[in-house]
C-alpha cells in the first residue's frame, strides 16, 4: 500500500501554486486543468508542443461543449440528432442528394449516414427516391415534415449559436472562421 500523500491538484479546485498565481480565480475547471496540462507536458516525455496541445484542447472542448448544448436544448427535444440535423440541413440547402455525396460533405462514413437516414426516414423526415437514369442510384430528399422540422431547429440552433460567440466581435469572428477554414484546407493528407 503507498503511504505518500496523493500531490495531483484537485482539477476542480486548486492547481499547484506557481500555476495558479496567473489564472483568474473564476476560470472553469476544464480550463485550470488544460493550464496545468500544458505546464505538466513541458517536463514529460516525450516532449509536447505545448501550444498545438493546447490549441487542440480548447477546440476539442468547445466542439464537444458546443454539440452537447445544441444535441440537449434543440435537436433532442425535437426527436433529433445534430448528424441526423445536419444531414437535414445539407438536404434542406442542396435538395436531393446522394447518400455518398452526404458523407463527402458531412465528414461522416457512408454506414453512418445510412443510419441516419434510416433513422430519419422511419420518422418520416426524408425519403430517399430512385434516380430516373440510373436504377441502382437513390437519393435522400427532405419530406414536407422534415422541412418544416429542419427550418423550427435551424432558427433555434441559430439563435444558441449567436449566445455562444457573441464574445467575440464581428472582425474576430471573420478571423476565427478563416483560421478554422485554413486549418481544414490543409488537414493531414493521410485521413481516412
Amino acid at each position: 500500500m503507498n503511504s505518500e500523500p496523493d500531490t495531483r491538484p484537485d482539477l476542480g479546485v486548486d492547481l499547484p501554486p506557481d500555476l495558479s498565481r496567473d489564472l483568474p480565480p473564476d476560470l472553469p475547471p476544464d480550463l485550470r486543468y488544460a493550464a496545468y496540462a500544458r505546464e505538466r507536458l513541458a517536463g514529460m516525455s516525450p516532449a509536447a508542443d505545448p501550444e498545438a496541445f493546447t490549441l487542440a484542447y480548447h477546440l476539442l472542448q468547445l466542439a464537444y461543449l458546443l454539440v452537447t448544448d445544441l444535441e440537449t436544448r434543440i435537436h433532442r427535444p425535437r426527436g433529433l440528432t445534430l448528424p441526423g440535423f445536419r444531414l437535414m440541413f445539407k438536404l434542406w440547402l442542396l435538395g436531393p442528394t446522394q447518400p455518398v455525396r452526404l458523407a463527402e460533405i458531412s465528414a461522416m462514413s457512408r454506414s453512418a449516414v445510412t443510419n441516419a437516414v434510416n433513422t430519419l426516414e422511419r420518422g418520416g423526415l426524408v425519403e430517399r427516391r430512385p434516380v430516373p437514369e440510373d436504377g441502382r442510384a437513390v437519393v435522400v430528399t427532405l419530406t414536407a415534415a422534415g422541412e418544416a422540422a429542419v427550418r423550427e431547429a435551424f432558427a433555434e440552433q441559430t439563435r444558441r449559436e449567436r449566445e455562444w460567440f457573441a464574445c467575440l466581435g464581428p472582425a474576430e469572428r471573420e478571423q476565427m472562421t478563416a483560421l478554422l477554414a485554413r486549418i481544414l484546407r490543409v488537414r493531414p493528407a493521410d485521413l481516412s
